[in-house]
């Protein structure tokens, strides 16, 4: 790894960074994963963050003279060889790397309880990915919570009109 990160590096970290920070607030609107709204805001962010971890291997791979991958996860592999990444980063960035194919390509076979387990836990994979590529990101994800909308009734939002006469 070079000892600065480039700007590349930077904005790819800073893409997941965001990201991964959607994706959690759309779980702790739907923690039950039953709204499909949610559901789709939650995986579009994780390809978005899959994509820019492979926009940022790919630098990463070009810029150190790596070889020629013959696939997104072959990426991982060559940054992995280099010693350039951990034995569990790189497995769990080509886990990463399948379950963005799987959203993009075949959406209606995508299981919740994986889409569960990446808001959850999995994720950290894209942070240890950014760490060891040099630049730390901080993911605080909020506590799951009910979004309550009853409350938002007419009656309880302030009127932008309210004063005038």
């Amino acid at each position: 790894m070079p000892t600065r990160p480039d700007n590349v590096v930077l904005n790819k970290a800073a893409a997941i960074e965001r990201s991964l920070r959607r994706m959690h607030q759309e779980y702790a609107f739907n923690p039950a994963l039953d709204n499909y709204t949610h559901i789709d805001a939650m995986i579009l962010n994780i390809e978005r963050a899959c994509q820019a971890a492979i926009d940022l291997a790919q630098h990463l791979v070009a810029e150190n003279h790596l070889g020629a991958p013959q696939s997104s996860a072959e990426l991982f592999i060559l940054l992995k060889k280099a010693n350039m990444l951990s034995e569990e980063t790189t497995r769990a960035m080509i886990a990463m790397t399948g379950f963005r194919n799987v959203a993009i390509h075949e959406y209606q076979e995508l299981e919740i309880d994986i889409l569960r387990a990446i808001a959850e836990k999995e994720y950290k994979s894209l942070i240890s990915f950014c760490r060891e590529a040099g630049v730390e990101i901080n993911i605080n994800p909020p506590p799951p919570q009910n979004a309550n909308f009853k409350d938002l009734t007419p009656k309880n939002i302030p009127s932008p009109l309210a004063g005038e006469g």
